[in-house]
């Protein structure tokens, strides 16, 4: 689990999903809370922004629904509900509120009608191993908030 709060370890997967001629311009971890108003779906994902993109990309395969019965988890996560990539100029609206300790709750609606809601922590996990998390979480959430209030 400590690794999903390697910065490291968050850049390389984001960096594999990033289109051509793009560049990670921030990333952190997040949670995603809500699918397409419909699912309530929650997860450790990494959340990136790119000149023209916004990424979403679990950080690490889930398993299991319940470790304790083993329900296998046949969906895909996010790539299967509204990708892992998607240009930012797709985005119809997006509404900031503070969550719980620190937090910020983002939901976004797509022009295709797809929604998400994430939330973004106010740190990136415990032992310093996100050390940017701040710096890019006010970046990500500035070029979102464009789309919507803050």
């Amino acid at each position: 689990m400590s690794e999903i709060f390697d910065e490291n370890n968050m850049r390389n997967i984001l960096e594999n999903c990033i289109p051509d001629g793009e560049t990670l311009a921030a990333g952190i971890h997040g949670i995603t809370l809500q699918i397409n108003k419909k699912k309530t779906s929650k997860f450790d994902v990494y959340i990136g922004i790119t000149e023209r993109y916004l990424l979403v990309v679990e950080c690490e395969e889930r398993i299991y629904l319940n470790n304790f019965y083993h329900i296998p988890d046949l969906r895909k996560g996010v790539a299967e509900d509204i990708g892992t990539c998607f240009l930012l100029e797709d985005i119809k609206s997006c509404e900031m509120k503070n969550g719980i300790m620190g937090a910020v709750n983002c939901s976004i609606t797509l022009k295709d009608g797809s929604f998400l809601k994430l939330q973004m922590p106010k740190r990136g996990g415990l032992g310093g191993g996100m050390p940017h998390h701040t710096e890019y979480r006010e970046k990500i959430m500035a070029r979102l908030g464009a789309f919507g209030s803050v």
